[in-house]
């Protein structure tokens, strides 16, 4: 079985908020000369040098093999990149091409929007950003199989009023309410859930933010999504169903979406702002409630993950996590779906509440302050709560027995504590693959 040492208790409360700045690392292109070094017969020593790059700075979310399963990956929405596929969801490529080495390189020193992956522009050399991108591609057999093919860009169409009101008829023939709303914030939208192609979960792009845009907020950039599709994911190449000009529309009708961001806001507007989102929030409970536990990490331990630190599948916020807390014992994380007889759904509404902000279960059982932070949960406003219910009433049910929780042998526990509090040693702790529940045909 697999466990992850952690070297505090204390860390365990903290995993699920430490998901940025460790996942890859990247640099600038500052010339043709650069990317074009990276393909050359000079670069064929560079992999071996990438790699002390990657096993320095990306390990921590893509993993030591570069399968996208390192110890952060669990804390991240969406999930980091399996390397070993050549799959890339920001190129500017053709649909089922591999990316240029620009593609990478930009993706690396600019960072992914609205994503963990950060930029790293300037924190290392141009010499090993070109490195860790040989080495990336050497993660994939695809890149020595298959060369990129580059997209030509047609003519732009200058933005205007007329193109907008054409791209907004794109919209509309094209089905992207169906995804993105009416508004492109998701209002009235079809579909509100979505896996990419390896099972992970993730969310349509909120059209009036253009800076959580991975690919670059620029009509330019968006006018290559269309046109290029994003790999892995719902969203399609338009190549065969739009026009070059339809595209070009499209983007500047979406560019026009863009909503007045809270930096560039005067006090009034601010306040305008959050009175309107939390109108927004009480008319629709359960989305509020989703995102407040998207934040809130929930899922991270409330999920069974495998040997590989994936969630399993069907077992999202069916819990059995196994925790030992050193020096308090075994934590299995609870189930959080809607099943009446192993999860919440024979619970009340003050019974779920009372384990959220004062850390007892319905046996009278008291869970530790972490890693579920009940005491800041008892901060939170009573509608908020509420919201946090009514999502995990929608939560399908799964059915998953998770065992009380077990304290460690008196001896041991004060062993334990005189360890932390006297000799000011950092206990470790674990947390186990696997699931410690029982579901129905048996454990998994």
């Amino acid at each position: 079985m697999q466990q992850v040492v952690l070297k505090s208790a204390r860390v365990i409360a903290a995993t699920a908020l430490v998901v940025s700045g460790v996942c890859l690392v990247g640099l600038a292109p500052r010339a043709r000369a650069q990317q074009s070094a990276v393909s050359s017969p000079r670069a064929s020593g560079a992999a071996s040098r990438g790699r002390a790059v990657y096993e320095q700075h990306c390990v921590e979310c893509h993993g030591r093999e570069g399968k996208g399963d390192g110890p952060a990956a669990l804390t991240l929405v969406p999930h980091p990149r399996d390397f070993t596929s050549g799959r890339y969801k920001i190129r500017s490529t053709e649909s089922g091409s591999p990316p240029t080495d620009a593609d990478l390189i930009r993706s690396i020193s600019q960072g992914l929007p609205g994503s963990s992956m950060p930029g790293w522009r300037g924190l290392i050399s141009d010499a090993d950003i070109l490195a860790v991108v040989e080495y990336i591609k050497s993660l994939s057999p695809r890149f020595a199989q298959q060369q990129p093919e580059p997209i030509t860009a047609s003519a732009p169409v200058q933005p205007s009023a007329e193109s907008v009101r054409r791209g907004a008829g794109v919209y509309a023939t094209l089905q992207c309410a169906k995804c993105h709303g009416e508004d492109g914030r998701g209002s009235g939208a079809a579909a509100t859930r979505f896996e990419d192609d390896w099972g992970y979960p993730m969310r349509a792009a909120v059209l009036s933010e253009p800076w959580t845009f991975r690919g670059g907020a620029a009509a330019s950039d968006i006018y290559m999504r269309f046109r290029a599709g994003v790999s892995g994911t719902p969203m399609p190449s338009y190549k065969d169903t739009a026009s070059e000009s339809e595209m070009w529309d499209l983007a500047n009708y979406v560019v026009s979406l863009r909503r007045k961001p809270v930096w560039e806001m005067g006090a009034d507007e601010v306040s305008a702002f959050y009175k309107q989102q939390d109108a927004e929030a009480l008319a629709d409970p359960v989305k509020r409630g989703e995102y407040l536990v998207d934040v809130l990490a929930c899922p991270i331990c409330h999920s069974p993950a495998d040997q590989d630190r994936r969630t399993i599948p069907g077992m999202r916020m069916a819990g059995g996590l196994r925790l030992y807390l050193a020096p308090f014992g075994t934590y299995p994380t609870g189930n959080l779906t809607s099943d009446k007889e192993t999860g919440l759904g024979n619970r009340t509404d003050d019974e779920i509440k009372r384990v959220l902000t004062k850390g007892i279960l319905r046996d009278g059982t008291r869970l530790l302050p972490f890693p579920m932070d009940w005491p800041s949960f008892s901060t939170m406003k009573e509608s908020d709560l509420n919201a946090i219910v009514a999502y995990l009433r929608t939560v399908p049910p799964v059915r998953n027995k998770v065992p009380r929780p077990t304290r460690t042998l008196l001896p041991v526990f004060l062993w334990g504590k005189f360890k932390m509090l006297i000799l000011g040693e950092d206990v470790p702790s674990y947390i186990y693959g696997g699931n410690t529940g029982i579901v129905a045909g048996g454990p998994r």
